[in-house]
């Protein structure tokens, strides 16, 4: 995680806000263009996106911190824009240094984490059906021309077209039975000296298919280790017999679009 020490003026945030950031030091710990994330050196995380778009994560943050498994929620405002504050949960993601030095470990612990909480019971989730909404959102961009081309080349496709044609064949075989973090990513995983103290950015979590985070361990692994060495560990440290290939494949494909 990224700290860039910023200044702030109060009177630019809400009332409700202002109480976790006044006497602090701020730090800009921004990681997309959607979504702006302030930390307060007092334990907060303080989230400004579009309006609405942070409702689902607010709801799943609440849930997975029932679980005793994600941060607590202190504020969720939906105005002219919607505000999300966390608190801070003991220790550090997993693109430290400490934890990128121990590749091994590292994904035998991030295989370890989902296979737990893919065993999770999911009756009371809120969110029973990402299947439907993670379709809708490859469908959409598909419709807009919004293409990974880099994930179109590493799976061997040129034209995106073919691959839409063929997720439409195939997308039926994905089930909604596995509570999902959604966006299986080692930024999103926090460890306390390789003890698990939490999830973070839950806004795409929900039941689905667990193909779609174990497509996620993976490429996070491949992505921030440049390698691939350590694929066939994670899937092996998960439970290679409960991994369909074809459902995974067609998960990478979706997520081309995603």
């Amino acid at each position: 995680m990224k700290l860039t020490p910023i200044k702030i003026n109060l009177q630019d945030y809400p009332l409700p806000i202002r109480k976790y950031l006044q006497d602090a030091n701020i730090y800009d710990s921004s990681s997309s263009k959607q979504a702006s994330v302030l930390f307060s050196d007092k334990g907060y995380f303080i989230k400004s996106s579009a309006k609405g778009t942070l409702r689902r994560e607010a709801e799943m943050t609440r849930y997975f911190h029932s679980k005793r498994i994600a941060p607590k929620v202190l504020e969720y405002i939906d105005g002219d824009k919607d505000w999300l504050v966390t608190q801070k949960i003991k220790g550090s993601d997993c693109i430290d240094g400490k934890y990128l030095s121990d590749p091994k470990r590292l994904c035998d612990t991030m295989a370890q984490l989902l296979r737990e909480l893919h065993g999770r019971d999911f009756a009371d989730c809120p969110i029973k059906d990402h299947t439907s909404n993670f379709l809708y959102t490859a469908e959409k961009n598909y419709l807009a021309g919004i293409c990974d081309r880099d994930m179109l080349d590493d799976i061997g496709y040129k034209d995106p077209n073919d691959v839409w044609q063929e997720i439409t064949v195939q997308s039926d075989i994905l089930q909604n039975d596995t509570l999902l973090h959604g966006d299986y990513c080692l930024p999103n995983i926090i460890l306390d000296n390789w003890k698990f103290s939490g999830f973070i950015d839950l806004d795409c979590s929900g039941v689905g298919d667990k193909h779609v985070d174990i497509f996620w361990g993976i490429y996070t692994l491949y992505y921030n280790l440049h390698t691939d060495k350590y694929t066939q560990r994670f899937i092996d440290a998960y439970g290679k017999d409960l991994i369909d290939s074809e459902k995974l494949r067609l998960i990478s494909k979706i997520e081309i679009f995603g």
